[in-house]
């Protein structure tokens, strides 16, 4: 075999690099974890390991000290420490997805095939979290988006048409309470329905507890099956096998179903979410600044503000925090810019 060269070199070390930074985020998460999810992170680590091998093999004494993966533990351990593995998991399936494997002639088929599987894995791990953060978390982004897109909308809409810093400063203000008033009474409506919507849906205990009494000749309990569409015979068959079994149907027992929170508890929250976005836009004007100086200072600050809610829902998604942060900002840039043109046209009219 002929001696590697210096590009040779360099991409089995990054390759090394990279494997040793997954393994041991796999290996941290699995600390954090019990039970099946730490055997799972715990195998992914093992087979990061066995790749580790590979380049290590090729290296020989070339390997010398591996450079870091500069996308390595050291960021996504952050990540994990304060915001919680369903952050790292997000970000460990990005890297699983973007794998060297399937073009590099040096990597084997099934380090590309265990690569591909992986991102399943990761992908399915990272689910579960979503899933539990997706209540809650959705609501305190979208929440807050809306109370940044629409106020700064409305209070560019507003300067543009000339008029005093004071007055645009009582309507943002007023946007503010306005929008987050609605949101949370929104929020309270949605919730409240939701959950009566529930009950009348979960059937009446006393009815299970009367099945033992019925009569099998003239019973009452085919109209139930016949109630939620089954046809007459097979409505009264699936009546008697209960009847003569004695149990309590599946049907009319109460149901478990997900919880769908307090109604005043997701309304101060909306209200607290959509308020914390909405206050972004005024603050310049709250300072004292005026002017184009005051438009300029709101569209940065809420463009930050923007660029981290967009990157944090793509990198929940699985998807580019980078994209899903441009075209966040896209949107809000292009609301806000409609209602300044729009701002703009009505001063010079008014003038």
């Amino acid at each position: 075999m002929s001696a590697p060269s210096k590009s040779d070199i360099r991409r089995w070390r990054k390759h090394l690099a990279a494997e040793r930074s997954e393994a041991a985020i796999y290996r941290d998460l699995a600390s954090r974890r019990t039970g099946e999810e730490r055997e799972i992170l715990l195998a992914l680590a093992d087979a990061e390991r066995r790749h580790e091998q590979h380049w290590l093999d090729l290296l020989g004494h070339h390997a010398g000290k591996t450079p870091r993966d500069p996308v390595g533990a050291g960021i996504l351990g952050f990540f994990a420490r304060r915001f919680g593995s369903v952050f790292v998991l997000a970000l460990a399936q990005r890297a699983e997805s973007r794998s060297p494997y399937d073009i590099d002639n040096d990597a084997t088929n099934a380090m590309a095939a265990d690569e591909r599987i992986h991102e399943e894995v990761v992908r399915a791990l990272a689910a579960r979290g979503r899933q539990r953060l997706s209540g809650t978390f959705r609501a305190a982004v979208f929440g807050a988006n809306d109370g940044l897109v629409s106020n700064l909308a409305l209070v560019l809409g507003v300067s543009a048409a000339g008029l005093p810093t004071h007055t645009v400063l009582l309507t943002g203000i007023a946007g503010l309470l306005a929008g987050a008033l609605s949101m949370g009474a929104g929020e309270y409506v949605s919730v409240r329905s939701q959950r009566e919507l529930l009950d009348a849906s979960t059937p009446n205990p006393a009815a299970g507890a009367s099945v033992p009494h019925l009569e099998v000749d003239a019973n009452e309990l085919a109209l139930v099956y016949r109630a939620r569409g089954m046809g007459i015979a097979q409505a009264e068959a699936h009546a008697l096998e209960i009847l003569h079994g004695r149990d309590v149907p599946a049907e009319l027992r109460a149901e478990t179903h997900e919880s769908v929170g307090s109604a005043m508890g997701a309304a101060v929250s909306s209200f607290c979410f959509f308020a914390s976005g909405a206050s972004i836009a005024v603050l310049p004007y709250v300072f004292g600044l005026e002017g184009f100086t005051a438009v300029l200072v709101a569209c940065v600050l809420v463009g930050v503000v923007l660029l981290g809610t967009g990157s944090i829902v793509g990198l929940l998604s699985g998807a580019s925090p980078l994209k899903r942060a441009l075209r966040q900002l896209a949107i809000g840039f292009g609301a806000a810019g409609a209602t300044y043109l729009l701002g703009l046209l009505f001063g010079v009219s008014a003038a």
